[in-house]
């Protein structure tokens, strides 16, 4: 039998590749928050759509699932991909990712950080959406 967190993690990677609001969306708790470090802390029902906007392809390669919990019980995931993204012009714009996942009891998403060093990505998305993008 497959593990949830990681049969979660495999639904959210595809529902990413196939730009899947709904899918996406079916993972999180209705409070939820993506952190993003381009587009800022935003509600998953307004981040994805936007995410899904900026992407013309998305290439995801998973290396690594973690889970347990944090320093005050909290159930936790993280999950380590490759994500060769290419913004609307089909420029690529590819990093290295972890996403941190913190868990209600029923195994949704209550928050998600997106960490990466944006060091060679941001210029491009700026490039590609001509403004700023978010910063903190």
């Amino acid at each position: 039998m497959e593990d949830p967190l990681e049969a979660a993690v495999e639904t959210y990677l595809s529902a990413l590749r196939e730009a899947d609001v709904e899918r996406v969306l079916s993972l999180f708790a209705p409070d939820a928050v993506v952190h993003s470090p381009l587009y800022g802390p935003m509600a998953p029902s307004d981040f994805y759509p936007r995410l899904f906007a900026d992407t013309s392809a998305a290439n995801l390669e998973l290396r690594s699932v973690m889970h347990g919990r944090d320093t005050t019980g909290v159930r936790t995931m993280s999950f380590w991909f490759h994500f060769d993204w290419r913004l609307p012009s089909g420029a690529a714009a590819p990093f290295d990712v972890v996403d941190a996942v913190t868990l209600d009891d029923d195994g949704l998403f209550t928050s998600l950080h997106i960490l990466y060093d944006t060091v060679d990505v941001r210029p491009a998305f700026e490039a590609e959406i001509g403004r700023p993008s978010w910063r903190p």
